[in-house]
C-alpha cells in the first residue's frame, strides 16, 4: 500500500487489492449520485460561470445497479478504516436515504448530517420545484472510540461570542455556508469557461473535515478522487494521502495540483 499515491483504477477492485485492512484514519467519499441521464444548462451564469447538470458515463446506474455498487464500496470502506475511524461521504438528497441504510447495514454509526449550503447555487431555471441549494456530509465512525479535534474545529467558526472569544459550533457545523467552487479554484476543461469536474468540492470544506477527524501524519483516503481536492488538502495540512481515479483527465489535473502544493 502506498502512501501520498493516486491508484488509476476501479474504486472497489482497488480496494480490494491494493488498501490494507484497518489501515485508514479517515475516508472522504464524493460518490456518485446517479443524477445523469439528462443534460440541463445554464449559460452566462454569473457566480460560477456557465452550470452544466452532472452528465457523465460514470453517473449512470439502474437503481439496483447503484444499490449494489455503493454497498460494494461502503464495505470495504469499513474493512479498510481503523477502529475509531472516520468515515465522511457527500451526497444530495437524491442518495441519502441509501446511504446511510447501507452504511448502518455494514455497522457504520451516523454521528452526524452536516449541511452545506451553496450560497452561489444554481438558480431554479426549471420553476418546478423548491431551489436545490443545499448539500449534504454524512458523519460515520466505525466504533466507539472515534477522534474529534474539538477545540481545533472551534477555531474555524467564523462566527465570535460578544468578547471576542471562540464560541460553540452549534451555529456553524450543522449549517455551512460556502460557496460553489469559482474563480481560480475551479479547473477548466482546456481554458475554456466549462468546468473540468462536475461536483468539484471546496478545499474550504475538505479542510474542515480533516481538521475535526484526523492528525498530522494520518491517513486519508478518497475512494473517487477526481481532480484531488483531498489530496491538496491533506498535504497542505501534513497528512498522507491515498486516490482512487478511474479518469485519465481527472488523473492528470489531480497530480498537477497536488505538485504545486509545497
Amino acid at each position: 500500500m502506498k502512501k501520498n499515491h493516486i491508484y488509476k483504477g476501479d474504486c472497489v477492485k482497488v480496494l480490494s487489492s491494493k488498501i490494507m485492512d484497518d489501515s485508514i484514519d479517515m475516508i472522504y467519499a464524493d460518490p456518485p449520485y446517479n443524477l445523469s441521464g439528462k443534460s440541463l444548462s445554464l449559460k452566462g451564469n454569473k457566480t460560477g460561470g456557465d452550470f452544466n447538470k452532472i452528465n457523465e458515463d460514470w453517473d449512470v446506474f439502474t437503481y439496483d445497479e447503484y444499490l449494489k455498487f455503493s454497498e460494494d464500496w461502503l464495505c470495504l470502506a469499513f474493512e479498510k478504516l481503523k477502529k475509531g475511524g472516520s468515515l465522511y461521504i457527500s451526497c444530495t438528497f437524491h442518495n441519502i436515504g441509501e446511504v446511510i441504510y447501507l452504511a448502518k447495514k455494514k455497522g457504520l454509526q451516523l454521528r452526524n448530517i452536516i449541511t452545506w449550503y451553496k450560497t452561489n447555487a444554481m438558480p431554479n431555471i426549471t420553476k418546478r420545484t423548491f431551489t436545490h441549494s443545499s448539500e449534504y456530509v454524512l458523519w460515520f465512525t466505525k466504533g466507539k472510540k472515534w477522534k474529534f479535534n474539538y477545540d481545533e474545529v472551534k477555531k474555524i467558526n467564523p462566527h465570535r461570542t460578544k468578547e471576542g472569544n471562540f464560541k460553540q459550533m452549534r451555529d456553524f457545523l450543522d449549517f455551512i455556508e460556502i460557496p460553489v467552487v469559482q474563480g481560480t479554484e475551479r479547473l477548466r476543461k482546456n481554458k475554456s469557461n466549462v468546468a473540468l469536474h462536475p461536483t468539484q468540492k471546496p478545499e474550504k470544506l475538505i479542510a474542515l473535515l480533516l481538521t475535526a477527524s484526523s492528525d498530522k501524519g494520518d491517513i486519508i483516503l478518497d475512494p473517487f478522487f477526481g481532480t484531488g481536492t483531498t489530496g491538496v488538502v491533506a498535504k497542505k495540512m501534513g497528512r498522507n494521502y491515498i486516490g482512487i481515479e478511474n479518469n485519465d483527465d481527472y488523473l492528470k489535473a489531480a497530480k498537477n495540483r497536488i505538485s504545486k502544493v509545497k
